[in-house]
C-alpha cells in the first residue's frame, strides 16, 4: 500500500511539472520592453486593492487619462516603466499598496510607407516581422509600371537627419532568399520605381 501511494504521488507530481511546462509565460520580456506610441491602444488595470479596468488611447500629445490621477505621460515610455508611474501616483495619497498591470492591445503607433509604382501607395501598420514583399503585398503588389528590379528602403537615420537608402533584391528574395528580403522598422518607405523601357 506504501508503495501504490508513493508511486502515485511520484507520477501526480510528474504530471503537475508537465501542466507547468505547458503554461506560457505571464508576459514576455519584449511585450514589456515595448515602447508605447501615439494611437497605441493599452489595457490598464488595477488589480488591488479595487478592481478596475480601462482601455485608453494614447492621444496625439502623447497622453493617456486615468481614474484618480488624470493626465499621465506614456509616449516613449516602455509598458514596464509605465505600469511603475502609474503604481506611484496612485499610492501617493489615493490608494494603499496598489497593484497595476499594462498591456498592449493594439500597436498603432508604429508603421511604415510605401510610395511609388503599388496599386495602394500609403500609411500602414507596422506588424511584427513585416518585409518588403509583405508590405507590397499589402498596398496591392506592383503597378503595370512598376519594377521590382527598382526597389529600396528609406530608413530615417538614428541621431540624425536623413534616410539610409537600402536596395532590395525582390528577384532574389521571392527566389527564397531570405537575406533579401528585408525585415522593416517603424517609419521605413518603401519605394518602388517606375521600369526604364
Amino acid at each position: 500500500m506504501k508503495k501504490l501511494l508513493l508511486t502515485f504521488a511520484f507520477l501526480f507530481a510528474l504530471a503537475c511539472t508537465a501542466c507547468a511546462a505547458d503554461k506560457p509565460a505571464a508576459e514576455p520580456a519584449a511585450v514589456a520592453a515595448y515602447t508605447v506610441g501615439i494611437d497605441d491602444v493599452l489595457d490598464i488595470s488595477i488589480l488591488q486593492p479595487e478592481k478596475l479596468s480601462v482601455t485608453v488611447t494614447v492621444s496625439p500629445d502623447g497622453a493617456i487619462n486615468f481614474p484618480y490621477i488624470g493626465t499621465v505621460k506614456a509616449n516613449g515610455l516602455t509598458l514596464i516603466v509605465l505600469q511603475e508611474e502609474i503604481q506611484k501616483r496612485l499610492s501617493d495619497g489615493y490608494m494603499k499598496y496598489p497593484v497595476v498591470s499594462v498591456f498592449l492591445r493594439e500597436n498603432r503607433s508604429k508603421k511604415f510607407f510605401v510610395y511609388g509604382e503599388v496599386v495602394r501607395p500609403g500609411t500602414y501598420l507596422l506588424e511584427e516581422n513585416t518585409t518588403v514583399i509583405k508590405a507590397i503585398s499589402v498596398a496591392g503588389g506592383f503597378t503595370k509600371f512598376g519594377s521590382s528590379a527598382r526597389v529600396k528602403v528609406l530608413r530615417p537615420r538614428t541621431g540624425d537627419t536623413g534616410y539610409e537608402a537600402i536596395k532590395v533584391n525582390i528577384g532574389a528574395a521571392m527566389d527564397g532568399n531570405p537575406k533579401h528580403d528585408v525585415v522593416l522598422h517603424s517609419g521605413d518607405i518603401v519605394v518602388v520605381s517606375e521600369g526604364v523601357f
